[in-house]
């Protein structure tokens, strides 16, 4: 097995390598941050020892990238300075662990076998499990954010364990809650929707639970609840932190007895359903004031995915519009649109507040202003938006960095400037995975249509889409 260890001191380096050659493996040295990515982008590491304090920015800027990188490799966050809010960064993002370099050789062996151990295991348990496609209906991208909120609906599905989906509103929560459903064993089972927002507080125990004929006033004949009717497939409550603080102790036994009594009857009915929740709330702080009870919250989140906002995906974006503007034409019977480049050029740039529900209604917008022309421009997006990104523009002034700029250099004196080589790779490297995802965007992730489009071989197109880790799915 192969250990990447990027630090700039060159005595820890050769340090960590003995450690790394008395567990039986090989290490490859870097020295700065984009030295490392350049060795993990070609293949074959396994683990990672990542320095935070870099000649060529913070280690933890490097840590999605390398955990993206083709072979996916166990990455250790290494520090002189351990910083607790960076440590739970790391985490967060991926890291296996977090140490501290003052720590014993004897612990970060240790750390460094156990990462080998779980990668082997990994490893092979895969071999004995046959690669399955996610089913993704509606979920379109393919930027790190998004796939890794993916791995996590593959894990979950194949789980009996309560989904907790957090994200801003428009982010698409209920299309990761439909896709645990879709990939799971209970995709065959009803798939119940509860808008915890919308439950009228007179009647949530009624609606949730049931009740029988004459059980209180109105009640005219037996109604099942929706918590058995997911009986046999996934419950997911939308919006669970509104509701009712008298309710949550009620769903709780639930949860744990997998049983419901509808109002006014004295037998309780077993319910066998998987719990999917979502929020755009805070849950913690609601706990923190009283609004939630938090043997519920931890009930709920024995799986957490948190999904990103659009404006940290904005890679997405092209493919998200494409894919879309396509399904729109096609319904309404007009030939599909072609985008100038100024087109998303605005809707990159915007900051997408509403997330992905905005976009599709500025996408709605831009149909309607161009109904009978062939090209969607800039000028057919909502006047709104296109100010709201001139004027975000404007305030930027002209010095700022473009978010398409070049990859930066080193800005301390000690560092100086990267080789001419290694920066003109650098810059190649950014400029051709920008032009293969659009160029997978705008073809609709035909590969035909890309191959017509670039010039290239679809034998070369599919090695360059590897290459920079891109899918046409």
């Amino acid at each position: 097995m192969r250990v990447l260890i990027i630090d700039d001191d060159e005595h820890m380096r050769h340090a960590l390598g003995r450690t790394v050659r008395r567990l039986g493996c090989e290490p490859v040295m870097a020295g700065m941050g984009g030295e490392g990515l350049q060795h993990a982008e070609k293949g074959d590491i396994d683990a990672v020892f990542l320095d935070v304090r870099l000649p060529d920015g913070n280690g933890l800027s490097f840590l999605p990238r390398l955990a993206e990188a083709p072979s996916r490799p166990e990455v250790i966050i290494i520090t002189g300075a351990g910083d607790p809010d960076g440590a739970e960064l790391a985490i967060t993002n991926g890291a296996w662990d977090y140490i501290e370099k003052t720590a014993s050789i004897q612990d970060i062996t240790l750390t460094l076998r156990r990462a080998l151990d779980f990668r082997r295991e990994r490893m092979e348990s895969r071999k004995d499990c046959p690669v399955r496609a996610l089913r993704r209906k509606g979920i379109v991208g393919d930027s790190p954010a998004l796939m890794r909120c993916l791995d996590l609906v593959a894990q979950s599905a194949q789980t009996r364990a309560n989904v907790l989906i957090c994200g801003e509103t428009g982010t698409g929560k209920e299309l990761f809650a439909r896709a645990i459903h879709e990939n799971s064993m209970r995709s065959d089972g009803p798939f119940v929707v509860v808008d915890c927002a919308g439950l009228p507080e007179n009647l949530v125990e009624s609606i949730l639970f049931g009740h029988n004929k004459g059980s209180f006033t109105g009640a005219e004949k037996d109604r099942t609840g929706l918590v058995q009717r997911a009986h046999g497939g996934t419950l997911f409550l939308d919006e669970v932190g509104e509701l009712p603080l008298l309710m949550q102790k009620s769903f709780l036994r639930v949860l744990q007895e997998r049983t419901v009594r509808p109002l006014g009857s004295a037998e309780e009915v077993p319910c066998d359903f998987r719990l999917v929740a979502a929020t755009n709330r805070d849950l913690e702080a609601m706990v923190q004031a009283g609004e939630f009870r938090n043997d519920l919250l931890f009930r709920l989140r024995s799986i957490l995915i948190d999904l990103p906002p659009l404006r940290d995906r904005k890679d997405d974006i092209p493919a998200i519009s494409n894919n879309y503007l396509d399904r729109e034409c096609a319904r309404a019977g007009m030939d599909r649109k072609g985008c100038y480049a100024d087109f998303f050029d605005v809707l990159t740039h915007y900051s997408w507040p509403g997330n992905v529900r905005e976009l599709l209604h500025a996408l709605d917008h831009a149909l309607a202003a161009a109904i009978t022309e062939p090209y969607l421009f800039a000028w057919h997006l909502p006047p709104a938006l296109r100010a709201k990104v001139a004027r975000a523009r404007v305030a930027a002034g002209p010095g700022s960095t473009p978010p398409q700029a070049s990859p930066p250099m080193a800005e301390n004196a000690g560092a100086g400037l990267p080789l001419l080589q290694d920066y003109r790779e650098a810059v190649l490297q950014q400029a051709e995975s920008g032009y293969l995802r659009r160029l997978m965007a705008e073809s609709g992730n035909c590969v035909r249509k890309a191959v017509s489009t670039s010039g290239l071989s679809q034998s070369r197109l599919y090695a360059l889409l590897k290459k920079h880790n891109i899918t046409t799915s």
